[in-house]
């Protein structure tokens, strides 16, 4: 019930911190112009609270201004506020800094875990207040944990968010979503709260489960998967059209309430995509797309036309026509003039610190990017072989400059050749550059530092006494640039510690893009292997040739006018540095 009346709410998936703001409103309008009239999204707590005590709500992090615009367009908001949210987003949106605070464990009732959990909502929740349809605004709804009986059973913990939600004034429907199993339903339901369920199909099954628990009160289907992620290194996901519209409507035939997951995925841009582990560790790649209704880049694909098919039977859909297309261009081939080394690079990106061990980047006050792990071994050896113990999550090896191979997760499942190497009576320098490849979001295993989480070891001897470099690339200002050369030139003048890696050494690419126009594109990487790209300084996200996804999708607003900044990271050398930037995206082979 609204207001007196009864509603079915017929609601997409949008996440604010996936899509530029200059974007958020061709994407709501495309969702109302289908005859939803809800959008939900998620709040992750890490892009909010990078550091503890430090909020950030500006820019593509400026949920107020995203929920007072969706509302000015007609349309309600169902808010997942954290403090957990999965959503194939890094560490499930909880901040990685809690990994370092003594005491804490997390998604349960844990006093110092509590305590940040408080005082993240004395932050969020007050902006919220005055949002709520209660105060005349457009949110109707709010979740109060995510799933949680698929990770836990404890209820006193469910409460505890409940109740710190209502003492806050959060006066509007309260809700947990999970899936329909016993086990499920039985950890993940609190009292005076709305119990929901997630499902891809099923309904019928789905419905009757969640009857045995909750045998009054509306149905709704929190998240109606209607297409999937990817993980670097497997197919792209597609779901049938026709199949979706077959489930949609028998969804509909039972009166339930419902919300597409996703109706627009949008990017992980920069660091922020999360992994899995199954049987394996397997990072999420840097395109949302989900094969949802929007693509990546907001185009209304099949589904859209499907799904709209579905609801034309059940109701009368609104006449409004869609947002004028979004352009895209191809403005060609691009050589990446000039270049300068990371080892040439360190003063300007970081700065030291000494450790008797190797700690991992939450220790050091790091949550994302890379970190770097140096340190002298005596000689004379022969015959080492090197043992992380362990990487998390990807690892270049170099001894005296010479890059030796590639660490990587134990069970990552990918085949890398045991380091071995002598050293001379002199000793050598041994260096170890670690990826963070993303937070596991979900399940038992979240519990997920990065870098090196024991030691460092030749054989069964530790190595101890590091220097420790954080490298979260997060300011590329101070990096001093030369022309290309087929070597990488020490740039910037380097301290007599830094690192010489100079076989192998990861490179920092930089060419200029002069556009007439703005407008969308998409990065092609063709001949790179493994990095990051950064587009007038911001953090664009990673690429792989591993795939599936083959090409970035560049906004048209991270772009203007005349020259654009293009720097690309790349791990493991290029024969020629040129990228090229289509009109069309390729987020990877279907599966």
């Amino acid at each position: 019930m609204l207001d007196g009346e009864p509603i079915r709410i017929l609601s997409g998936a949008i996440h604010y911190f996936r899509t530029v703001p200059e974007y958020w409103e061709d994407r709501l309008l495309k969702l109302k112009a289908l005859g939803l009239n809800t959008v939900e999204t998620y709040v992750p707590w890490n892009l909010h609270e990078p550091r503890p005590g430090e909020f950030e709500f500006a820019g593509i992090a400026d949920v107020s201004a995203f929920v007072r615009l969706a509302g000015s367009l007609g349309l309600h908001v169902i808010v997942r506020p954290s403090p957990y949210i999965c959503a194939e987003w890094e560490f499930g949106g909880l901040p990685a800094w809690l990994l370092a605070e003594p005491g804490m464990r997390l998604r349960c009732y844990n006093e110092p875990y509590l305590r940040r959990v408080d005082a993240y909502y004395d932050r969020l929740l007050p902006m919220l207040r005055p949002l709520l349809c209660t105060n005349g605004g457009p949110i109707v709804a709010l979740q109060i944990e995510n799933e949680y009986g698929s990770y836990g059973n404890d209820t006193a913990y469910l409460a505890y968010l409940r109740d710190a939600m209502r003492a806050r004034g959060m006066d509007v429907l309260l809700f947990t979503s999970d899936g329909e199993a016993d086990f499920m339903l039985q950890g993940g339901m609190v009292p005076e709260a709305l119990a929901t369920v997630n499902f891809g199909s099923r309904s019928e099954e789905a419905f009757k489960q969640l009857r045995r628990y909750q045998p009054a009160g509306p149905l709704m289907v929190m998240e109606f998967w209607n297409g999937w992620f990817d993980h670097w290194g497997e197919a792209h996901h597609v779901r049938d059209a026709d199949n979706l519209a077959q489930e949609l409507d028998a969804i509909l035939r039972q009166g339930a309430s419902l919300n597409f997951y996703m109706f627009h995925g949008g990017t992980n841009f920069g660091f922020w995509s999360g992994a899995n582990h199954g049987d394996a560790y397997a990072p999420t790649v840097t395109s949302y797309d989900y094969d949802a209704l929007l693509s990546e880049s907001g185009r209304p694909t099949v589904k859209y036309e499907a799904v709209r098919r579905v609801l034309a039977k059940h109701m009368k859909l609104p006449d409004e026509p869609l947002p004028a297309p979004i352009p895209s261009r191809d403005y060609g081939e691009l050589v990446l003039a000039e270049q300068a080394s990371l080892s040439g690079s360190l003063d300007a990106l970081s700065a030291p610190v000494k450790r008797t061990t190797p700690e991992p980047m939450e220790n050091v006050g790091q949550s994302n990017g890379f970190i770097l792990y140096s340190t002298r071994v005596s000689g004379p050896r022969p015959d080492n072989e090197l043992v992380i113990q362990e990487v998390r999550d990807r690892a270049l090896v170099f001894v005296d400059g010479r890059c030796l191979g590639v660490v990587e997760r134990a069970d990552s499942g990918r085949s890398h050749p045991p380091i071995r190497f002598d050293i001379p009576p002199e000793g050598v320098r041994l260096d170890i550059l670690v990826e963070n490849m993303g937070r596991i979001n979900y399940g038992p295993l979240m519990r997920d530092p990065k870098g090196v989480t024991e030691g460092i070891r030749l054989g069964n001897q530790f190595l101890y006494h590091w220097e420790l470099r954080a490298l979260p690339l997060d300011d590329l200002s101070g990096l001093d640039f030369a022309p290309w050369t087929q070597a990488a030139p020490e740039a910037g003048g380097q301290a007599d510690s830094a690192v010489k890696l100079t076989e192998g050494d990861p490179v920092f690419y930089r060419g200029t893009l002069k556009v007439a126009e703005p407008a969308d594109t998409f990065l092609a990487l063709d001949g790179w292997t493994k990095g990051v790209v950064f587009v007038n300084g911001f953090n664009l996200g990673r690429y792989w040739s591993l795939g599936p996804q083959r090409r970035l999708y560049i906004p048209g607003p991270l772009l203007r006018k005349g020259d654009n900044e293009i720097v690309v990271f790349e791990l493991h050398g290029v024969n020629r540095p040129v990228v090229r930037f289509m009109d069309e995206p390729d987020v990877g082979d279907r599966g």
